[in-house]
Protein backbone atom coordinates (compact mmCIF):
# COMPACT_ATOMS: atom_id res chain seq x y z
CA UNK A 1 0.00 0.00 0.00
CA UNK A 2 0.96 3.65 -0.21
CA UNK A 3 0.47 6.42 2.32
CA UNK A 4 -0.42 9.87 0.99
CA UNK A 5 3.20 11.00 0.96
CA UNK A 6 4.24 8.01 -1.14
CA UNK A 7 1.30 8.50 -3.48
CA UNK A 8 2.39 12.09 -4.09
CA UNK A 9 6.02 11.13 -4.65
CA UNK A 10 5.10 8.38 -7.12
CA UNK A 11 2.59 10.40 -9.16
CA UNK A 12 4.24 12.73 -11.70
CA UNK A 13 0.92 14.48 -12.43
CA UNK A 14 0.42 15.32 -8.75
CA UNK A 15 3.99 16.54 -8.37
CA UNK A 16 3.64 18.65 -11.50
CA UNK A 17 0.81 20.60 -9.83
CA UNK A 18 3.38 21.86 -7.31
CA UNK A 19 5.68 23.24 -10.01
CA UNK A 20 6.35 26.94 -9.63
CA UNK A 21 4.76 27.08 -6.18
CA UNK A 22 6.32 27.79 -2.80
CA UNK A 23 5.49 24.79 -0.65
CA UNK A 24 5.44 24.45 3.13
CA UNK A 25 5.42 21.17 5.06
CA UNK A 26 3.83 20.38 8.43
CA UNK A 27 5.66 17.33 9.77
CA UNK A 28 7.07 15.44 12.74
CA UNK A 29 9.32 12.36 13.24
CA UNK A 30 6.72 9.90 11.91
CA UNK A 31 6.43 11.83 8.62
CA UNK A 32 8.43 9.20 6.76
CA UNK A 33 8.25 7.04 3.66
CA UNK A 34 8.21 3.26 3.80
CA UNK A 35 12.03 3.23 3.67
CA UNK A 36 12.22 5.72 6.58
CA UNK A 37 13.13 8.81 4.52
CA UNK A 38 11.68 11.88 6.20
CA UNK A 39 9.09 13.70 4.11
CA UNK A 40 11.10 16.94 4.17
CA UNK A 41 14.10 15.22 2.59
CA UNK A 42 11.99 13.11 0.22
CA UNK A 43 9.98 16.05 -1.13
CA UNK A 44 13.05 18.22 -1.67
CA UNK A 45 14.82 15.31 -3.39
CA UNK A 46 11.77 15.02 -5.68
CA UNK A 47 12.21 18.63 -6.74
CA UNK A 48 9.44 20.19 -4.64
CA UNK A 49 10.24 23.81 -3.75
CA UNK A 50 9.97 23.62 0.03
CA UNK A 51 10.32 27.15 1.40
CA UNK A 52 9.35 26.57 5.04
CA UNK A 53 8.32 23.86 7.49
CA UNK A 54 6.17 23.66 10.60
CA UNK A 55 6.46 21.49 13.68
CA UNK A 56 3.42 20.68 15.90
CA UNK A 57 3.46 19.86 19.62
CA UNK A 58 6.74 18.11 20.57
CA UNK A 59 8.45 19.76 17.59
CA UNK A 60 9.46 18.81 14.07
CA UNK A 61 12.16 16.65 15.64
CA UNK A 62 9.84 15.21 18.29
CA UNK A 63 12.39 15.98 20.97
CA UNK A 64 10.14 17.56 23.62
CA UNK A 65 9.34 14.75 26.02
CA UNK A 66 6.56 16.07 28.26
CA UNK A 67 3.27 17.84 27.65
CA UNK A 68 3.17 21.64 27.51
CA UNK A 69 6.86 21.96 26.65
CA UNK A 70 7.19 24.61 23.97
CA UNK A 71 9.43 24.54 20.90
CA UNK A 72 11.16 27.59 19.43
CA UNK A 73 11.33 28.58 15.77
CA UNK A 74 14.62 27.70 14.08
CA UNK A 75 16.40 27.42 10.76
CA UNK A 76 16.81 23.95 9.31
CA UNK A 77 20.60 23.44 9.22
CA UNK A 78 20.52 21.14 6.18
CA UNK A 79 17.98 22.82 3.88
CA UNK A 80 18.35 26.37 5.23
CA UNK A 81 14.63 27.03 5.49
CA UNK A 82 12.67 28.42 8.46
CA UNK A 83 11.01 25.88 10.73
CA UNK A 84 8.10 27.47 12.57
CA UNK A 85 6.76 26.11 15.84
CA UNK A 86 3.02 25.66 16.22
CA UNK A 87 3.54 24.87 19.88
CA UNK A 88 5.59 27.81 21.05
CA UNK A 89 4.70 31.47 21.09
CA UNK A 90 1.68 30.64 18.91
CA UNK A 91 -0.63 27.66 18.34
CA UNK A 92 -1.96 28.82 14.98
CA UNK A 93 0.15 30.08 12.06
CA UNK A 94 0.63 33.84 11.93
CA UNK A 95 0.18 35.90 8.79
CA UNK A 96 3.96 36.14 8.45
CA UNK A 97 4.27 32.35 8.63
CA UNK A 98 1.50 31.88 6.07
CA UNK A 99 3.26 34.30 3.71
CA UNK A 100 6.20 31.91 3.31
CA UNK A 101 4.32 29.53 0.99
CA UNK A 102 1.49 29.21 -1.51
CA UNK A 103 0.48 25.68 -0.59
CA UNK A 104 0.76 23.76 2.68
CA UNK A 105 1.32 20.00 2.85
CA UNK A 106 0.08 18.45 6.11
CA UNK A 107 1.85 15.14 6.80
CA UNK A 108 1.22 14.29 10.45
CA UNK A 109 0.61 10.76 11.72
CA UNK A 110 -2.38 10.95 14.09
CA UNK A 111 -3.65 8.57 16.81
CA UNK A 112 -7.37 8.87 16.07
CA UNK A 113 -8.14 10.73 19.29
CA UNK A 114 -9.68 14.19 19.73
CA UNK A 115 -7.24 15.23 22.42
CA UNK A 116 -4.13 14.45 20.33
CA UNK A 117 -3.31 18.01 19.37
CA UNK A 118 -2.42 17.39 15.73
CA UNK A 119 -6.17 17.39 15.03
CA UNK A 120 -6.47 20.94 16.34
CA UNK A 121 -3.33 21.97 14.43
CA UNK A 122 -5.04 20.86 11.22
CA UNK A 123 -8.11 22.96 12.02
CA UNK A 124 -6.03 26.05 12.80
CA UNK A 125 -4.07 25.61 9.56
CA UNK A 126 -7.29 25.33 7.55
CA UNK A 127 -8.74 28.43 9.21
CA UNK A 128 -5.62 30.49 8.54
CA UNK A 129 -5.36 29.19 4.97
CA UNK A 130 -8.95 30.34 4.41
CA UNK A 131 -8.10 33.82 5.72
CA UNK A 132 -4.96 34.17 3.62
CA UNK A 133 -6.09 32.48 0.41
CA UNK A 134 -3.71 29.53 0.69
CA UNK A 135 -4.20 25.91 -0.33
CA UNK A 136 -3.89 22.88 1.98
CA UNK A 137 -3.16 19.29 0.99
CA UNK A 138 -3.34 16.51 3.56
CA UNK A 139 -0.98 13.66 2.74
CA UNK A 140 -3.19 11.07 4.36
CA UNK A 141 -2.00 8.43 6.81
CA UNK A 142 -3.77 5.57 8.62
CA UNK A 143 -5.78 5.97 11.78
CA UNK A 144 -4.01 3.34 13.93
CA UNK A 145 -7.01 3.13 16.27
CA UNK A 146 -9.18 2.18 13.30
CA UNK A 147 -12.81 3.03 12.57
CA UNK A 148 -14.49 2.48 15.98
CA UNK A 149 -16.01 5.61 17.52
CA UNK A 150 -16.22 6.09 21.27
CA UNK A 151 -16.94 8.75 23.84
CA UNK A 152 -19.21 11.69 24.43
CA UNK A 153 -19.18 14.73 22.16
CA UNK A 154 -17.37 17.83 23.38
CA UNK A 155 -19.96 20.27 24.74
CA UNK A 156 -19.88 23.66 22.96
CA UNK A 157 -18.17 26.21 25.19
CA UNK A 158 -15.58 23.66 26.32
CA UNK A 159 -13.28 24.07 23.32
CA UNK A 160 -9.52 24.07 23.89
CA UNK A 161 -6.32 23.07 22.12
CA UNK A 162 -7.19 19.46 23.05
CA UNK A 163 -10.81 19.85 21.99
CA UNK A 164 -11.30 21.70 18.73
CA UNK A 165 -14.97 20.93 18.07
CA UNK A 166 -17.92 18.73 19.11
CA UNK A 167 -16.14 15.45 18.41
CA UNK A 168 -15.98 12.23 20.47
CA UNK A 169 -12.74 11.13 22.09
CA UNK A 170 -12.14 8.32 19.58
CA UNK A 171 -13.20 9.79 16.24
CA UNK A 172 -12.50 6.98 13.77
CA UNK A 173 -11.30 9.24 10.92
CA UNK A 174 -8.06 9.86 9.09
CA UNK A 175 -6.69 13.39 9.04
CA UNK A 176 -7.75 13.78 5.43
CA UNK A 177 -11.31 12.85 6.32
CA UNK A 178 -11.25 15.09 9.38
CA UNK A 179 -10.25 18.04 7.22
CA UNK A 180 -13.38 17.57 5.10
CA UNK A 181 -15.54 17.54 8.26
CA UNK A 182 -13.84 20.68 9.62
CA UNK A 183 -14.50 22.52 6.37
CA UNK A 184 -18.17 21.55 6.45
CA UNK A 185 -18.69 22.14 10.17
CA UNK A 186 -16.97 25.53 10.28
CA UNK A 187 -18.07 26.56 6.78
CA UNK A 188 -14.51 27.27 5.67
CA UNK A 189 -13.81 28.66 2.21
CA UNK A 190 -10.45 27.05 1.54
CA UNK A 191 -8.79 25.17 -1.30
CA UNK A 192 -8.39 21.67 0.10
CA UNK A 193 -7.21 18.33 -1.25
CA UNK A 194 -6.59 14.93 0.27
CA UNK A 195 -3.82 12.91 -1.31
CA UNK A 196 -5.45 9.60 -0.51
CA UNK A 197 -3.75 6.40 0.52
CA UNK A 198 -3.80 3.41 -1.79
CA UNK A 199 -4.69 0.04 -0.34
CA UNK A 200 -5.44 1.07 3.24
CA UNK A 201 -7.84 -1.39 4.87
CA UNK A 202 -9.20 0.06 8.13
CA UNK A 203 -10.95 -3.25 8.82
CA UNK A 204 -8.05 -5.37 7.61
CA UNK A 205 -5.66 -7.55 9.65
CA UNK A 206 -3.98 -4.60 11.38
CA UNK A 207 -7.31 -3.02 12.41
CA UNK A 208 -6.12 0.33 11.12
CA UNK A 209 -2.34 0.01 11.21
CA UNK A 210 -0.88 -2.05 8.33
CA UNK A 211 1.01 -5.06 9.62
CA UNK A 212 3.85 -4.52 7.15
CA UNK A 213 4.62 -0.94 8.17
CA UNK A 214 7.13 0.12 10.82
CA UNK A 215 5.72 2.17 13.70
CA UNK A 216 7.54 5.46 14.30
CA UNK A 217 6.62 7.51 17.37
CA UNK A 218 4.61 10.56 16.22
CA UNK A 219 5.27 11.98 19.70
CA UNK A 220 7.74 10.78 22.34
CA UNK A 221 5.23 8.84 24.43
CA UNK A 222 3.36 7.25 21.50
CA UNK A 223 5.69 4.27 21.44
CA UNK A 224 3.50 1.51 19.98
CA UNK A 225 0.27 0.61 18.23
CA UNK A 226 -0.89 -0.72 21.60
CA UNK A 227 -0.56 2.79 23.00
CA UNK A 228 -2.43 4.24 20.01
CA UNK A 229 -5.33 1.87 20.64
CA UNK A 230 -5.43 2.53 24.39
CA UNK A 231 -4.84 6.28 24.21
CA UNK A 232 -8.49 7.37 23.87
CA UNK A 233 -8.88 6.06 27.42
CA UNK A 234 -5.51 6.40 29.09
CA UNK A 235 -5.08 10.05 28.09
CA UNK A 236 -7.72 10.84 30.71
CA UNK A 237 -5.18 9.97 33.42
CA UNK A 238 -3.46 13.25 32.56
CA UNK A 239 -6.39 14.85 34.41
CA UNK A 240 -5.91 12.59 37.44
CA UNK A 241 -3.36 12.40 40.23
CA UNK A 242 -2.60 8.81 39.19
CA UNK A 243 0.44 8.00 37.07
CA UNK A 244 -0.14 7.28 33.38
CA UNK A 245 3.26 5.60 33.21
CA UNK A 246 5.30 8.63 32.16
CA UNK A 247 8.82 8.07 33.36
CA UNK A 248 8.61 4.40 32.34
CA UNK A 249 9.15 2.63 29.02
CA UNK A 250 5.39 2.06 28.44
CA UNK A 251 3.62 5.39 29.08
CA UNK A 252 -0.12 5.66 28.43
CA UNK A 253 -0.50 1.89 28.20
CA UNK A 254 -1.71 1.54 31.80
CA UNK A 255 -5.08 2.31 33.39
CA UNK A 256 -3.33 3.81 36.40
CA UNK A 257 -0.30 3.51 38.64
CA UNK A 258 -0.21 4.58 42.28
CA UNK A 259 1.70 3.62 45.43
CA UNK A 260 -1.44 3.70 47.60
CA UNK A 261 -3.90 1.74 45.44
CA UNK A 262 -4.25 -2.05 45.21
CA UNK A 263 -4.39 -2.85 41.49
CA UNK A 264 -5.68 -6.38 42.07
CA UNK A 265 -8.57 -5.05 44.15
CA UNK A 266 -9.39 -2.46 41.50
CA UNK A 267 -9.31 -5.14 38.82
CA UNK A 268 -11.77 -7.25 40.82
CA UNK A 269 -14.09 -4.26 41.35
CA UNK A 270 -14.01 -3.45 37.64
CA UNK A 271 -15.12 -7.00 36.83
CA UNK A 272 -17.94 -6.68 39.35
CA UNK A 273 -19.23 -3.29 38.14
CA UNK A 274 -19.09 -3.68 34.34
CA UNK A 275 -17.42 -6.87 33.08
CA UNK A 276 -18.58 -6.09 29.52
CA UNK A 277 -16.30 -3.04 29.43
CA UNK A 278 -13.22 -5.21 29.99
CA UNK A 279 -13.74 -7.19 26.80
CA UNK A 280 -11.41 -7.09 23.82
CA UNK A 281 -8.11 -6.85 25.70
CA UNK A 282 -6.16 -8.35 28.56
CA UNK A 283 -5.42 -6.41 31.74
CA UNK A 284 -2.30 -7.41 33.62
CA UNK A 285 -1.49 -6.43 37.18
CA UNK A 286 2.05 -5.07 37.35
CA UNK A 287 4.42 -2.72 39.16
CA UNK A 288 6.55 0.20 38.04
CA UNK A 289 8.64 2.99 39.50
CA UNK A 290 8.59 6.18 37.39
CA UNK A 291 11.94 7.90 37.00
CA UNK A 292 10.19 11.26 36.51
CA UNK A 293 6.71 12.82 36.46
CA UNK A 294 3.91 11.76 38.82
CA UNK A 295 4.95 9.41 41.66
CA UNK A 296 8.61 9.62 40.58
CA UNK A 297 10.77 7.23 42.57
CA UNK A 298 7.78 5.48 44.16
CA UNK A 299 6.78 1.87 43.60
CA UNK A 300 3.36 1.92 41.95
CA UNK A 301 0.76 -0.82 41.68
CA UNK A 302 -0.77 -0.73 38.21
CA UNK A 303 -2.95 -2.31 35.55
CA UNK A 304 -1.36 -2.71 32.12
CA UNK A 305 -3.51 -2.81 28.98
CA UNK A 306 -2.69 -5.35 26.25
CA UNK A 307 -4.81 -4.44 23.21
CA UNK A 308 -2.73 -6.67 20.99
CA UNK A 309 -1.97 -10.29 20.21
CA UNK A 310 -4.41 -13.16 19.67
CA UNK A 311 -6.72 -12.06 22.49
CA UNK A 312 -7.34 -8.58 21.06
CA UNK A 313 -10.88 -8.02 19.76
CA UNK A 314 -11.05 -4.78 17.80
CA UNK A 315 -14.84 -4.55 17.83
CA UNK A 316 -15.19 -5.17 21.57
CA UNK A 317 -12.29 -3.07 22.86
CA UNK A 318 -13.63 0.17 24.40
CA UNK A 319 -10.70 2.14 25.87
CA UNK A 320 -12.75 5.20 26.92
CA UNK A 321 -15.24 3.09 28.86
CA UNK A 322 -12.43 0.93 30.23
CA UNK A 323 -10.66 3.96 31.68
CA UNK A 324 -13.92 5.38 33.02
CA UNK A 325 -14.51 2.04 34.73
CA UNK A 326 -11.05 2.08 36.32
CA UNK A 327 -11.78 5.54 37.76
CA UNK A 328 -15.17 4.32 39.01
CA UNK A 329 -13.66 1.26 40.67
CA UNK A 330 -11.05 3.39 42.43
CA UNK A 331 -13.73 5.80 43.63
CA UNK A 332 -15.83 2.88 44.93
CA UNK A 333 -12.91 1.35 46.83
CA UNK A 334 -11.33 4.62 47.97
CA UNK A 335 -14.22 7.12 48.32
CA UNK A 336 -12.03 9.91 49.72
CA UNK A 337 -9.13 9.46 47.31
CA UNK A 338 -7.81 12.73 45.85
CA UNK A 339 -8.40 11.50 42.31
CA UNK A 340 -8.55 14.63 40.15
CA UNK A 341 -5.88 17.23 39.52
CA UNK A 342 -7.05 20.62 40.81
CA UNK A 343 -7.86 23.84 39.00
CA UNK A 344 -4.39 25.16 39.84
CA UNK A 345 -3.04 22.73 37.22
CA UNK A 346 -3.55 24.69 34.00
CA UNK A 347 -3.99 21.88 31.52
CA UNK A 348 -3.14 23.08 28.01
CA UNK A 349 -3.23 26.68 29.24
CA UNK A 350 -6.87 26.64 30.38
CA UNK A 351 -7.92 28.57 33.48
CA UNK A 352 -10.25 27.68 36.37
CA UNK A 353 -11.35 24.34 34.98
CA UNK A 354 -10.41 20.83 36.04
CA UNK A 355 -8.05 19.05 33.65
CA UNK A 356 -10.30 16.00 33.53
CA UNK A 357 -13.14 18.22 32.27
CA UNK A 358 -10.90 19.86 29.66
CA UNK A 359 -9.90 16.42 28.42
CA UNK A 360 -13.49 15.17 28.19
CA UNK A 361 -14.93 18.38 26.79
CA UNK A 362 -17.26 18.78 29.75
CA UNK A 363 -17.86 17.52 33.32
CA UNK A 364 -20.02 14.49 32.50
CA UNK A 365 -17.51 11.70 32.97
CA UNK A 366 -16.10 13.13 36.20
CA UNK A 367 -19.60 13.60 37.62
CA UNK A 368 -20.49 10.01 36.72
CA UNK A 369 -17.38 8.73 38.50
CA UNK A 370 -17.95 10.84 41.60
CA UNK A 371 -21.69 10.11 42.03
CA UNK A 372 -21.90 6.90 44.09
CA UNK A 373 -25.16 5.52 42.70
CA UNK A 374 -24.42 6.08 39.00
CA UNK A 375 -24.38 2.88 36.99
CA UNK A 376 -22.56 1.91 33.78
CA UNK A 377 -25.89 2.03 31.94
CA UNK A 378 -26.30 5.68 32.88
CA UNK A 379 -22.96 6.61 31.31
CA UNK A 380 -23.62 4.38 28.35
CA UNK A 381 -27.01 5.79 27.38
CA UNK A 382 -25.86 9.32 26.60
CA UNK A 383 -22.59 8.12 25.13
CA UNK A 384 -24.25 5.80 22.62
CA UNK A 385 -26.42 8.69 21.40
CA UNK A 386 -23.37 10.92 20.91
CA UNK A 387 -21.48 8.19 19.10
CA UNK A 388 -24.38 7.70 16.69
CA UNK A 389 -24.65 11.43 16.06
CA UNK A 390 -20.95 11.61 15.19
CA UNK A 391 -21.07 8.64 12.85
CA UNK A 392 -24.01 10.19 11.02
CA UNK A 393 -22.31 13.59 10.81
CA UNK A 394 -19.13 12.14 9.30
CA UNK A 395 -20.58 9.38 7.12
CA UNK A 396 -20.25 11.34 3.87
CA UNK A 397 -16.60 12.19 4.55
CA UNK A 398 -15.30 8.62 4.85
CA UNK A 399 -12.83 8.00 2.01
CA UNK A 400 -11.81 4.37 2.60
Amino acid sequence: MKFGLEKLLSDPQLLKQLDGLRVSLVAHPASVTEDMTHSLDALIAAGVNITSAFGPQHGLKGDKQDNMVETEDEMDPVHNIPVFSLYGEVRRPTGQMMSTADIFLFDLQDLGCRIYTFVTTLLYLLEEAAKHGKEVWVLDRPNPAGRPVEGTLLIPGNESFVGAAPMPMRHGLTMGEMGHWFIEHFNLDVEYRVVEMEGWEPDGPGHGWPLDRIWVNPSPNAASVNMARAYAGTVMIEGATLSEGRGTTRPLEVLFGAPDIDAAAVHTEMRRVAPQWLEGCILRECWFEPTFHKNAGKLCSALMIHAEGPHYDHAKFKPWRLQALAFKAIRNLYPDYDLWRGKDFKYEYTNDVLAIDVINGGPGLREWVDTPDNTPDELDMGTVVDESLWQEATRDHVLY
